[in-house]
């Protein structure tokens, strides 16, 4: 990948008394080189990514230490990693993202937990979740309490994140169960610091290589008879365990307030934002003490009843600050006071969302009627003035829109980059479907699923990463025309090949499939897959606009490989031809599946690429050459015909100079990148050909000066005297 993160690398090295500052996510890198982890694994995905990342660029340091680091292919084959810690003292993490990566890596997972493991395990999970999120709205701890898995979800505070990474491998091994380490996207990147320790070499590890393989042991593996032990065996001994530790340990913190008669439980990634609701309504200062006692869950599971109902007992109630549903947490506490005999109220969802991210706001308006009703001797007047103030001010935005605008605000939904290769593939559908009919489309998850917003909107469907082909199964014998599925290189090799491909090939199936060939698994920060292109073909050609992706066509061959008998690779850019490739496999009497692959390299690659680049020619006095496109505002017809086929953040409007042509003319701003497309979609569609293309050439040589002053005589020769 382009991006560095040599600054993060160095942070990696600090030792004892060192401070680290930074963000979340690298404070967690840090803690698992202190705890002493012999190999880490993952799927790349936010807000986790970066771990990944680091480790894999940290490749010296680690391999000091021994560590091992994988960048696996998808989510399932990180989980099959921690297969290493069920036989021997390995610690290990994994990561990915969010409940949908968790879904893809579940049979591992339950293979995983039935045995339990020896060496400590880990899954770092990014709980992508909330009005920002990019997944389905699922949490994660209906999959630990499936399986029986720890999970735990630390306070967003650097030095206690780190201190449950180093407390979640003690408590993994304690009671031989393996454990999620759930971060909230704002735990992720929460910024602090913290007093470093040492890195750990592990015991075991690439530079201390283990003479003989673990003996045979038929117990640990997931088959029956030892399935039913290993059921009994959860209940009866790790989960016990687990509580145990938690206990012993303090893992759970509990904050003292001076009211003794209510209190609140909350999800340890929730506290800061608990907090802030408090400070609202003048309960609790800017150090965090609050005046009402908050017992913290860092482990939300398994939970320790008695330790929740020595919380409780005394109070009149509680509430539970539990986001998502069901209300697991809730619904635990509410059975542990029951079976304790004890008659403290539990609220919870009664008063919060039963979904959606809890923000300071949510949970403030939560905290009000739980207040007002067990707590009517304070004056939660602040609180409520606030509230009132936030609803006040968006009542008056609304209506200062309503009366600007005559009508609301409109949506801009977000888009693809400036010059994308995967925005010239759609305005190429949308062409194609003119003369072929409309066409039931597959989306997919990746940059690629932006098409689904104006101006394209083009998907039916999107079932999940790689799974496009495959979501279409059961629309293609119904309809009369030929379907289409649209996947990227890293669906591709995620999941596509196996769920999609290879099961259309099976049956028969008579479909077309687009695979964007960007050279990367763009969305989560392009990082590399096995068809990238590679260092020397990067450094070939720095800055031409061309498909340098994957010299040695990687997919063309697997393709070819398992079967694949119609194949196309398209030049991404060229609209027309990617026009006519697509109604040729509309079309085509060829009645199996038909596979275009539209190759262009991620345009943000290239520019992280090419912009130092050309600042090192110019520095040094070099000539450089760029493209850049305008739009002939006296041929410009105004009817936008190009922005609604384009979509490009530089092709936009501007006013006419022309009055006797009211209408704003389309004009192309800086930010253009040259990548050709307002040409391509005007020759493709027959537009009006206001659209030009020149070059700027700086630090040009004697030739082209002396040719650039003879051609500005000419032109001034030519035009009539005063003009």
């Amino acid at each position: 990948m382009e991006v560095s993160f040599s600054k993060e690398l160095e942070q990696l090295r600090q030792g004892a008394g060192s401070t680290f500052h930074g963000e979340g996510i690298l404070a967690i890198t840090k803690a698992l080189l202190q705890s002493g982890v012999a190999y880490v694994g993952g799927y790349q995905g936010a807000p986790v990514s970066h771990l990944l990342d680091v480790l894999v660029q940290a490749e010296d340091h680690l391999a000091e230490l021994g560590v091992h680091v994988e960048a696996c292919s998808n989510e399932a084959s990180a989980a099959a990693m921690l297969g290493a810690s069920i036989h021997y003292p390995l610690r290990g993490a994994v990561t990915w993202k969010s409940v949908v990566g968790t879904n893809v890596a579940a049979d591992a997972l339950s293979n995983l937990a039935s045995p339990g493991v020896r060496g400590g395990a880990l899954i770092i999970i990014g709980d992508d979740y909330g009005e920002g999120a990019s997944v389905v709205q699922e949490r994660t701890y209906a999959f630990a309490m499936k399986s029986s898995l720890l999970l735990i979800d630390p306070r967003p505070d650097l030095e206690l994140m780190v201190r449950m990474v180093e407390e979640g491998f003690a408590l993994s091994e304690a009671s031989n169960t393996a454990a999620f380490v759930q971060l909230r996207i704002r735990a992720c990147h929460v910024r602090g610091s913290f007093v470093c320790k040492d890195n750990i070499a592990p015991a075991v590890s690439r530079r201390a290589l283990m003479s003989d393989p673990a003996a045979f042991d038929y117990s640990r593996l997931t088959h029956a008879p030892s399935i039913f032990e290993h059921e009994k065996i959860k209940t009866a001994e790790r989960l016990p365990a687990a509580r145990r530790h938690i206990l012993e340990r303090g893992l759970n913190e509990l904050f003292a307030g001076s009211r003794e008669d209510i209190g609140i439980i909350v999800q340890g990634g929730l506290y800061n934002a608990l907090i802030g609701a408090l400070q609202q309504f003048g309960l609790a200062d800017a150090f965090g003490a609050s005046t009402l006692p908050i017992l913290n869950l860092n482990v939300t599971y398994p939970l320790v009843p008695e330790q929740i109902a020595g919380f409780c007992r005394g109070k009149q109630a509680v509430l539970v600050v539990e986001e998502g549903q069901p209300e697991f947490i809730e619904q635990d506490v509410a059975l542990t006071l029951h079976r304790h005999g004890l008659a403290t109220a539990v609220h919870g969802k009664d008063v919060l969302p039963m979904a959606g991210e809890y923000s300071v706001e949510a949970i403030a308006r939560g905290l009000a009627p739980f207040l007002t009703r067990r707590a009517p001797d304070l004056d939660l007047g602040p609180g409520l003035h606030w509230l009132g103030e936030l609803d006040a001010r968006r009542g008056a935005v609304a209506a200062a829109l309503e009366s600007g605008l005559g009508r609301p605000l409109p949506a801009r939904p977000p888009g693809f980059c400036t010059g994308c290769p995967e925005r010239p593939v759609f305005a190429a559908v949308k062409l194609a479907q003119q003369r072929v009919g409309k066409v039931h489309i597959a989306a997919d998850i990746g940059c690629h699923s932006f098409a689904t917003f104006e101006p394209f909107s083009l998907g039916h469907t999107i079932l999940g990463f790689g799974m496009s082909l495959a979501s279409r199964a059961g629309v293609s014998p119904m309809i009369e025309g030929r379907t289409l599925a649209i996947m990227g290189d890293g669906g591709f090799w995620h999941n596509g090949l196996l769920t999609g491909v290879e099961s259309a090939l099976y049956n028969g199936d008579d479909a077309v499939l687009v695979i964007l060939k960007n050279g990367y698994t763009s969305a989560t920060g392009t990082q590399e897959i096995i068809s990238s292109p590679d260092e020397e073909v990067k450094a070939a050609a720095p800055n031409k606009q061309q498909s340098l992706v994957d010299r040695n066509v990687t997919i063309e061959k697997t393709l070819r490989g398992i079967g694949v008998r119609w194949l196309r690779t398209v030049d991404s850019y060229r609209v027309d031809t990617m026009r006519k490739t697509l109604e040729e496999a509309f079309t085509t009497p060829f009645a199996g599946l038909k596979v275009i692959i539209a190759e262009g390299e991620c345009q943000l690659e290239r520019q992280r690429r090419s912009k130092p680049w050309v600042a090192g020619r110019l520095k040094r006095g070099e000539r450089v050459e760029r493209v850049k496109y305008g739009v002939d505002e006296d041929v410009c017809s105004g009817d936008h015909s190009c922005i609604r086929l384009s979509g490009c953040p530089t092709l936009t409007l501007k006013d006419s100079p022309d009055p006797l042509k009211p209408d704003p003319v389309a004009t192309v701003i800086d930010g253009c990148v040259g990548c050709g497309l307002c040409g391509e979609n005007a020759h493709a569609a027959t537009l009006c050909p206001s659209f030009y293309r020149g070059e700027v050439v700086q630090n040009p040589g004697p030739a082209e000066r002396f040719l650039h002053r003879l051609r500005q005589a000419v032109i001034r020769m030519l035009q009539p005297a005063g003009e």
